[in-house]
């Protein structure tokens, strides 16, 4: 797979992550609570990467990414983990908030019973 194996992982991660918003996470249709929740945590984790790959601390190997990179040098693919990753983790934070509700709801009404 090559250079494109780390955007191939990213979308896997998408894939198995997009049914549950399907099964109402409801993750995707509140953008600006997502944007507060992923923002200030992807520019802290990019400031950082941006100085580390400055400071010759850390590299990426050029035959698992695209080349394709952004200011400060970063790479595509580092840019999409710092979305993507958050993004299926608070999916599956709103799944099981979802399930855990509906489960404390039937867990009620069967006491009601």
């Amino acid at each position: 797979m090559g250079k494109v194996e780390y955007l191939a992982v990213l979308a896997a991660c998408v894939l198995v992550t997009l049914p549950l918003e399907l099964a109402g996470a409801r993750v995707y249709r509140q953008p600006k609570r997502l944007a507060r929740a992923l923002l200030p945590v992807a520019v802290v984790f990019l400031v950082w990467d941006a100085l580390a790959i400055a400071g010759e601390v850390w590299t990426y190997a050029p035959e698992f990414v695209t080349g394709i990179r952004a200011p400060f040098s970063l790479p595509l693919e580092e840019i999409l983990f710092f979305v993507v990753i958050p993004i299926c983790g608070v999916l599956t934070y709103e799944a099981v908030q979802l399930a855990l509700t509906g489960l404390r709801r039937r867990g009620k009404q069967a006491v009601r019973r």
